[in-house]
């Protein structure tokens, strides 16, 4: 008998550790290291493109900006830049990925935004770059963060002003999430890179490239976000956001994508195709699609624009 209550207590023990575990692996930002924007992941596209992805991020760091700070609605100190180019231009609000920075992920959303005529609002998601909060919550409140930053600029510039929802990866992900929201009628469109279609299925797949069962290590990632980081991922998905939107949303992801399978842009799109188109760029990585293909990429967004524009 006292070896079988050891034995409980043991796996008591191991279950409580890999619940925290997860949660400083997955979720948990230690913001006393200093992030270099210049430093990029390895992986498909990168080594290749490297220069040029340097280059794009230096001209996006070096723009004269505005620095914008806000309160989210639980209490944290949000920053974004704001690049401005006419009174009378739209804007684009725009999103990075997770555990990434502004400059670096949407260096190349936000020169074409510039190109386009939109003015751009660059944000440092919560928990990242200057704005404020320990815990990433893969979309859950940081699509309550969209909207504050959509509150914000209506009331700066006018319920009247033209605003577009952009993202990357974790961002894409966000501002499909944000869609679940009662959003003003001025957001005009969503453009999406590389977004996953769900919380669980991405860490599903994330744990099953770390060659982990991933099925089997949810449930203590689920329960490490609920109990340490107050949230629940399950409260809602890009898919599930998508379903009933109104709002016309372009999804673009390439083919050769290692950390968010482009199937699961297929997924999203398939779950409200009259309002969600999607594009395939061929040989492209994660978050280089414009990258690999950048006329096509800007064709494909002027295309979008035109289309919001007429509806």
């Amino acid at each position: 008998m006292e070896y079988v209550v050891l034995a409980l207590i043991i796996i008591l023990f191991a279950l409580i550790f890999l619940t925290i575990f997860s949660f400083y692996i997955a979720f948990y930002v230690n913001r006393k290291k200093k992030v270099d924007i210049y430093k990029l992941p390895n992986g498909y596209g990168y080594d290749k493109n490297r220069e040029l992805m340097i280059e794009l991020t230096k001209q996006a760091n070096e723009a004269p900006y505005e620095e914008i700070c806000i309160t989210s609605f639980d209490g944290l100190k949000l920053f974004a830049r704001y690049y401005h180019l006419s009174d009378k231009a739209p804007l684009q609000i725009q999103f990075h990925g997770y555990r990434g920075c502004c400059v670096r992920d949407m260096s190349g959303g936000s020169k074409l935004a510039k190109q386009l005529n939109y003015n751009v609002l660059l944000v440092d998601q919560r928990a990242h770059g200057k704005s404020g909060g320990k815990v990433i919550t893969f979309g859950i409140k940081e699509r309550k963060d969209v909207l504050s930053w959509i509150n914000y600029c209506n009331s700066r510039f006018g319920k009247d002003k033209e605003i577009v929802l952009s993202g990357v990866s974790m961002g894409a992900s966000c501002v499909i999430m944000a869609l679940d929201q009662d959003l003003p009628d001025n957001v005009k469109g969503v453009i999406a890179d590389c977004p996953y279609s769900s919380i669980k299925e991405i860490i599903i797949a994330f744990t099953n490239r770390l060659k982990l069962p991933g099925k089997l290590f949810y449930p203590f990632i689920y329960l490490g976000a609920r109990i340490l980081g107050n949230v629940n991922l399950h409260e809602t998905s890009a898919i599930k956001a998508i379903k009933n939107s109104k709002i016309p949303v372009l999804i673009i992801h390439g083919n050769k994508d290692d950390i968010v399978p482009y199937n699961m842009s297929k997924s999203i799109q398939q779950a409200n195709p009259t309002m969600c188109s999607l594009e395939i760029f061929d040989n492209a990585g994660h978050g280089l699609s414009y990258i690999e293909d950048y006329k096509r990429y800007e064709k494909v967004v002027l295309d979008f624009e035109q289309k919001i524009k007429k509806s």
